[in-house]
């Protein structure tokens, strides 16, 4: 039978400050390879994120690779990585939002990213356990809605995203069975073109704000009730 209600929380940036993440980065490459090694690697990410559509930090280590095969110090910098302390990267009541939205119904992870760092970025930054496992990881998840319906069928979704160009493609595809919701944390949430799309159910400044909202603003009712 389906839920009434299913939350769908993107990860990075939405409960996560991946921006701090890749700034983290930034630094440990410059320190330990210097700037110029910092911005061959940074070139490297771009081009496979232009190409996949993901964040893909360990596929550009590894073409990096290709340029520095004599550098044993490389070898250490995947460690860096999976061993990164995510769960300091969390922002302030990410956690607190899940267990509020888990009064209503189901809470889910669903995030675009790779089938190794980001799964793991998941687990350790405690967000695995917080939904209780739930937890979907594609390419485009804005192109995923069968499957997200069939995984997590329910007559109600809401979208936690920081990016409007992911909420006006969910929207056009669920219509009103979807709620979105627009935390404007990090940089894409700022972006030029952010006023070119449909603008969002619910906007917040940051995450933890959504402690101050109930499940009509979430559900639809409260609109009905205001029109």
């Amino acid at each position: 039978m389906p839920d009434d209600i299913v939350f769908l929380v993107d990860c990075d940036n939405t409960l996560l400050d991946n921006d701090r993440v890749q700034s983290d980065l930034r630094e440990h490459l410059e320190k330990e390879f210097g700037a110029e090694a910092r911005d061959r690697y940074w070139s490297i990410y771009t081009e496979l994120f232009a190409q996949f559509g993901y964040a893909d930090y360990l596929g550009a280590l590894q073409r990096y690779r290709i340029d520095a095969m004599n550098d044993p110090k490389l070898l250490l910098m995947a460690g860096w990585l999976m061993n990164y302390r995510f769960a300091d990267r969390l922002y302030p009541g990410a956690l607190d939002v899940i267990k509020h939205l888990r009064q209503w119904g189901k809470v889910v992870i669903l995030s675009d990213g790779d089938v190794v760092f980001q799964p793991r970025k998941v687990e350790y930054s405690g967000l695995w356990d917080a939904v209780e496992g739930n937890v979907l990881i594609y390419i485009h998840k804005e192109t995923m809605l069968e499957h997200i319906e069939r995984a997590y069928p329910a007559r109600r979704y809401v979208m936690i995203d920081d990016k409007v160009r992911i909420l006006a493609s969910m929207k056009q595809g669920w219509g009103d069975r979807l709620t979105t919701v627009f935390p404007r944390q990090g940089h894409y949430a700022v972006a030029p073109d952010v006023a070119s799309y449909t603008t969002p159910d619910l906007a917040v400044d940051r995450i933890g704000d959504l402690l101050n909202y109930d499940l009509p603003a979430f559900s639809g009712l409260e609109k009905e009730t205001s029109s």
